[in-house]
């Protein structure tokens, strides 16, 4: 219940940033086929139920190869895109069709455990991407093979509005009644920068990407992914990152790659702050340091009183720290304040003093603390300060391993020494700068 409780409580502030947003969802057929598909439509239903504005493309690869063996056609690819022929194109619509069918009655289940139990819940579909031939590349007719050429962003917005959620099917159709297969990661992330959609969220087999030492990268921004293409090359992450970079260059905000085979990979990417198991590309610094402004004051407040409740910190009032504000520089984790730290020039010498250094607990081992440290430095050399005094109670030996030298408070300059509190008895160091 404990878990419970504190997972609802820190996901509400994304309940609340996520509602009226417009979310691209892509789900490919291999995430169709498999068993966690029906935990996956349950969190769909639960995010149009908390006010998301849902499109859904979904993919068929599998289902056509399917249907390709039964009828005994081999399947031809050129450059990973499918060349669909005659015969080919009717296996497309075969799967295409099933598939949309399929998923339009598992949204539409009245079930006990859904969130939209005794809600009718309204799905479309139709004509909304217009599509046109890829043509001959290389010699090599891609026939019925087509790419996106503009998605119908009114109509589906006017769906949206009235709380549909839209399904793009790996279709397209051709002013002169033509069907193109098209790739649905295509779709998804053209209709996500048409829509100026805020986030899109890409499902593939693997949780996330890896890095060389097979550690999860949890955060990307654009310009970083080539690098990783190099290395996935041929490979389907390869395809969702590109993906997932393509969207951010278009003006996506956010986009997720995440795993079809983990159970509630969705909503742990959504309604968590540090994500679940996926990889976010963003356009915008997911964390970042920088000096604080008054509207950062009850976020200091969050994070500063138990440490002030333990004796770490002296007790600051919320005027003191409105009028202080602007001495803090703090790390922000997608809108939440971790961390922080002041510096207070002394007056009347070339010295100041670091203060109110602080880490929240759950990122006490990402090297916050040395990088506030550095930009304290780094202000205070800014104003000319030649000297950088600490006082502390319980962190001694980290400032010490930190360059920093014991010393007393004859050595504090005259305007700082007055203000000594001897009963708290606190450790003084210094650093020359």
């Amino acid at each position: 219940m404990h878990n419970y409780v504190t997972w609802l409580r820190d996901s509400s502030p994304y309940i609340n940033s996520h509602r009226d947003r417009t979310f691209v969802v892509m789900l490919p057929g291999d995430g169709l086929e498999h068993p966690n598909f029906a935990n996956i439509v349950h969190d769909l239903v639960l995010l149009h139920s908390l006010g998301v504005r849902l499109v859904l493309a979904f993919g068929s690869r599998p289902q056509i190869e399917e249907r390709l063996a039964a009828r005994g056609i081999e399947p031809r690819f050129y450059r990973d895109l499918r060349i669909t022929d005659s015969a080919t194109l009717e296996c497309v619509i075969d799967a295409v069709g099933h598939m949309r069918i399929a998923l339009e009655a598992r949204l539409s289940m009245d079930m006990a455990a859904s969130p939209m139990q005794g809600a009718r819940l309204r799905v479309a579909s139709g004509n909304f991407v217009t599509a046109r031939p890829i043509g001959v590349l290389d010699g090599v007719d891609y026939h019925h093979t087509g790419e996106v050429r503009r998605v119908d962003r009114k109509g589906i917005g006017r769906l949206l509005d009235e709380r549909t959620i839209v399904l793009l099917s790996p279709l397209g159709y051709s002013p002169t009644g033509e069907i193109f297969n098209i790739a649905c990661e295509d779709i998804a992330t053209r209709a996500a920068i048409d829509l100026q959609a805020d986030k899109l969220v890409l499902y593939g087999a693997e949780r996330g990407l890896r890095d060389e030492a097979g550690k999860l990268v949890r955060e990307l921004r654009p310009p970083q992914v080539p690098a990783y293409l190099e290395r996935l090359v041929g490979t389907y992450q390869a395809e969702l990152l590109d993906a997932a970079a393509q969207a951010c260059k278009g003006g996506v905000r956010r986009s997720h790659v995440i795993s079809y085979a983990e159970d509630g990979s969705l909503l742990n990417e959504l309604f968590t702050r540090d994500g679940g198991d996926g990889t976010l590309v963003t356009q915008e610094q997911f964390e970042q340091l920088r000096e604080a402004t008054i509207e950062d004051v009850g976020g200091l407040i969050d994070l500063i009183t138990p440490l002030e409740e333990q004796g770490i910190l002296v007790r600051r009032s919320r005027e003191v720290l409105e009028r202080e504000v602007e001495q803090f520089s703090i790390v922000e984790r997608d809108g939440l304040i971790i961390a922080c730290a002041a510096l207070y020039p002394i007056a009347d010498s070339d010295s100041g003093e670091l203060a109110c250094l602080a880490v929240n607990p759950e990122y006490r081992h990402g090297g916050r603390g040395d990088e506030l440290l550095e930009r304290i430095e780094a202000r205070a050399r800014k104003l000319g300060l030649k000297t950088l005094f600490v006082l502390t109670t319980r962190t001694a030996h980290w400032f010490r391993e930190r360059g920093f030298e014991p010393s007393g408070v004859e050595r504090l300059p005259a305007a700082r020494a007055s203000l000594y509190n001897f009963q708290r008895n606190s450790k003084i160091f210094e650093k020359a700068l």
